[in-house]
This record gives structure tokens, C-alpha cells and sequence, in this order.
């Protein structure tokens, strides 16, 4: 979707704050003990607080308000009914409708200090999103963004999944144009002002290949190594872009 209208642009505004909050609220949830099913109730709770509507819920044969990938899960992690405990990596994707407007952006936590391996691991993961986000100007392509998420993962000795991509969003939870996670500089869809995309990125502590686990969605790393995501919303701008789902500041440790 492209932004042109100032109504638009303020009701996606507001759907990315309250996702925001809600997403920050859950991450205060998150303690030993805890299970990733009872943090998919509290969102459920959070959008009915909120007068929101969970945008995952919407896909077909999807039943839950998030998606809570532990671990070795890279992506799409169905909630489960297990305890979470130190040392767990927890990454909460989450998405909303308000007033029409979708939402989606996903953060990775350690549940306490992570090992030196882990921490790494969550530095990279973020920062190859978060370099991205300068790049995010009209006049670039996605494949300017996917080779600066490839380059990062490998620098720091992992890889990333091209199985699954960034996005655009708006009026629909996926929209044009797609955004790989690697790419050749000058290559892809060309950005454009106003453009609303999903930047993300999982990066792994493996080869880079999946299975599906047998619940039907969890996509597993091949050889149980671990995996963080992380994901912005921005809006592509002429000399800057604007970051819809904020976390620069938050912490990646709880």
C-alpha cells in the first residue's frame, strides 16, 4: 500500500501504536514458568482491551493471536502449553486490525542472560533489520535491503532464511512488494514514497534451511540450532524513512 492520504496514514499510526503497546506489554509477561499459550490468551485480552482485532487470526486455519517461536522455531511458531525457562530465546510476532489498517512487527527476547553464542546471535538478528531501515528510501530497491540482511548474518557467522520474506501492509496483512532477506544491491522492486512495508529477518545459528514441525505451521531450523527474528513497519520517505513500530530502545534481554 501506498500512503497518500493523511487520513490513512493517521489511522495506521494509531494500529501501530496500539500493536506497539500491546507487544510491549506481553514482553513485560514474559518470566520463567510462563507459557507461550498463556501469552496468546493475554494478547487476545490486550486486543478486546484495546477494541482491536488480532490480524493473524485471519489467516486461514491460523487459531491464534500470535506467533511465539522458541528456540530452534525460526518463524510461525504456534503458542504452546510449556513453560518457558532461563535461557530461552522467545520471539513474539504479532499483528492487529484497527479501523482497517493491519499491523505486523515481531521482537526476540533471552529469557535472562543468554550464553555468549545466543547473545551474538540476537545482536545480529537485530541488527540486520535495523541497518536495513536507513535504506529504506525511494529510489532503492528491496534487493539493497536483503543484501545489507544477508551481509550482517554472514559477518557474524550465520545465515538467514530465504524461505520467508518482508512484505508490504496496509489494508491487507500482506501486501507488494515482497522483501527477501538477501538480495544484489540495484536489484528487486524499486521503493517508492509512501510505500508501507514489513522489514524483517530471521537469522540462524544453522544452515539456513527448515522443517515444519508437525502441528502444521512451527518452522523449524533443520538441525535444531537457534534462530531470532525481528521485524519493523516503515514507511518508505524520499531522504528518510519512518518507522511505524519503534523498538530502536528497547532491550533484547528481559
Amino acid at each position: 500500500m501506498i500512503i497518500n492520504k493523511a487520513k490513512d496514514e493517521n489511522i495506521l499510526r494509531e494500529a501501530s501504536n496500539i500493536s506497539l503497546n500491546i507487544l510491549k506489554q506481553l514482553g513485560k509477561e514474559i518470566k520463567e514458568g510462563i507459557t507461550p499459550l498463556e501469552l496468546d490468551i493475554k494478547a487476545g485480552e490486550l486486543c478486546k482491551e484495546y477494541r482491536v482485532k488480532p490480524a493473524f487470526k485471519r489467516v486461514k486455519g491460523y487459531n491464534f493471536n500470535t506467533c511465539i517461536s522458541i528456540n530452534d522455531v525460526a518463524v510461525h511458531g504456534i503458542p504452546k502449553d510449556i513453560p518457558l525457562k532461563n535461557g530461552d530465546l522467545i520471539s513474539i510476532d504479532f499483528g492487529i486490525i484497527h479501523k482497517g489498517m493491519y499491523t505486523d512487527h515481531c521482537w526476540t527476547w533471552s529469557l535472562g542472560k543468554p550464553n555468549k553464542e545466543n547473545s551474538k546471535l540476537l545482536n545480529a538478528g537485530r541488527e540486520a533489520v535495523e541497518n536495513c531501515i536507513p535504506l529504506a528510501i525511494s529510489g532503492n530497491h528491496t534487493g539493497d535491503l536483503g543484501n545489507e540482511m544477508e551481509r550482517v548474518a554472514k559477518e557474524n557467522g550465520f545465515n538467514i532464511l530465504k524461505i520467508f520474506v518482508g512484505h508490504g501492509i496496509g489494508k491487507t496483512l500482506h501486501d507488494i512488494p515482497d522483501i527477501p532477506a538477501y538480495g544484489k544491491k540495484g536489484s528487486g522492486s524499486l521503493l517508492v514514497d509512501g510505500m508501507v512495508i514489513c522489514i524483517e529477518c530471521q537469522v540462524v545459528n544453522d544452515n539456513g534451511r527448515i522443517v515444519i514441525d508437525k502441528d502444521g505451521w512451527s518452522a523449524k531450523t533443520e538441525n535444531g540450532g537457534n534462530s531470532v527474528m525481528f521485524e519493523y513497519m516503515v514507511i518508505v520517505r524520499k531522504d528518510k524513512p519512518d518507522v511505524l513500530t519503534n523498538t530502536l530502545d528497547w532491550n533484547t534481554v528481559l
